[in-house]
């Protein structure tokens, strides 16, 4: 078994955390540093299309249906499961409404595709393969998190009016569909997954030049952009988070992985197919659930949820979470 210090220093010290670093210490000394948006989003749109395709390529080999089927009922389930303990928890260890603490709870239900992208990179590194299929687990895990957080929102909510998220969202209803099943990472990461799944090996073979040899880099040169992000997010909103709550962004991930974990060994995944799985547990959107919460829940504090989800849990994650999860796998015999 690897050693978790050195698992941890090998990450600490590869080109793609080295560059996140790089991107959160310039975005605090307030560097002029920018990467400009839309350029961004072209990284990212990369970087999907990249993971997607050489998923769905590799899925061909057939004699995996039940691990497939056990380990998207896992995400299902993950990703209904993590919002409520998320939800009572900050209920019970702070002060945060019921609105605030759902939409936070229900982050931490769906995934950071970003952060799956980066264990992908981290696994790389180790040399440990992973089930290919874990790709539509990802776009499996997004959409529950959301339904159960609004759903906790409006059960829970604190003597506010009712009614008036309510209405916002049936109001926006359509609009609410669009950014849960439409979000435009994961339309590109399963789309891509479905087209490489239909044009198998050769398709690959013939985009390889492409989604290949380029991907550490345009993997580097993005989560500079993400530290830049998450620096600014950490700074705008330094000082309006106590530490129950702040607390909360690093020992939740810690819970969600050891709940990946478990329900690795009942499906019976292999060493890498585990990790990720702990990883996409672990983890905490900031793109599709920030998105759907601004529309139907207008009245939870923004600014919590997202400094928790992208200044916060990401960072550990990057840096910390990673080679921990793998070491836990490790630990517990996956093979």
């Amino acid at each position: 078994m690897a050693d978790i210090s050195q698992l941890a220093l090998n990450n600490l010290l590869a080109p793609m955390t080295l560059f996140f670093a790089l991107g959160f210490a310039a975005g605090l000394a307030r560097s002029d540093l920018t990467i400009p948006e839309q350029i961004g989003k072209a990284l990212s749109l990369y970087l999907m299309l990249a993971i997607g395709f050489k998923g769905g390529a590799s899925m061909g080999a057939g004699g995996e249906t039940a691990v497939l089927v056990g380990s998207l009922v896992a995400g299902l389930i993950l990703s209904a499961a993590i919002p409520v303990i998320g939800f009572f928890l900050l209920r019970r260890t702070s002060r945060l409404d019921g609105m605030t603490a759902a939409a936070v709870a229900a982050h931490y239900g769906s995934v950071s595709v970003v952060t799956f992208v980066t264990a992908v990179g981290f696994l790389d590194i180790v040399g440990i393969a992973y089930q290919q299929f874990m790709v539509a687990v990802v776009a499996v895990m997004e959409t529950p998190a959301i339904v159960v957080g609004l759903a906790l929102a409006h059960r829970f909510a604190d003597s506010a009016p009712r009614d008036s998220g309510a209405r916002t969202a049936n109001l926006g209803r359509g609009h609410l569909l669009r950014e849960i099943f439409l979000n435009g990472s994961v339309v590109v990461l399963v789309g891509a997954f479905v087209i490489g799944w239909i044009t198998g090996k050769p398709g690959l073979a013939r985009i390889e030049p492409f989604i290949g040899a380029p991907f550490a880099g345009v993997l580097c040169l993005f989560l500079l952009d993400m530290g830049l992000i998450a620096s600014r997010q950490f700074a705008a909103t330094r000082g309006q988070l106590t530490l129950p709550v702040i607390g909360f962004a690093l020992y939740m991930p810690l819970i969600g992985a050891a709940l990946g974990l478990a329900a690795a060994l009942v499906v019976g995944l292999d060493l890498g197919s585990a990790t990720m799985l702990a990883v996409l547990a672990a983890s905490a959107s900031y793109i599709a659930v920030p998105a759907a919460m601004r529309i139907a829940l207008p009245r939870a504090n923004a600014a919590v949820y997202l400094t928790l989800s992208l200044a916060i849990t990401f960072p550990f994650n990057i840096l910390v979470g990673i080679p921990l999860y793998f070491a836990a796998a490790q630990a517990l015999g996956f093979p």
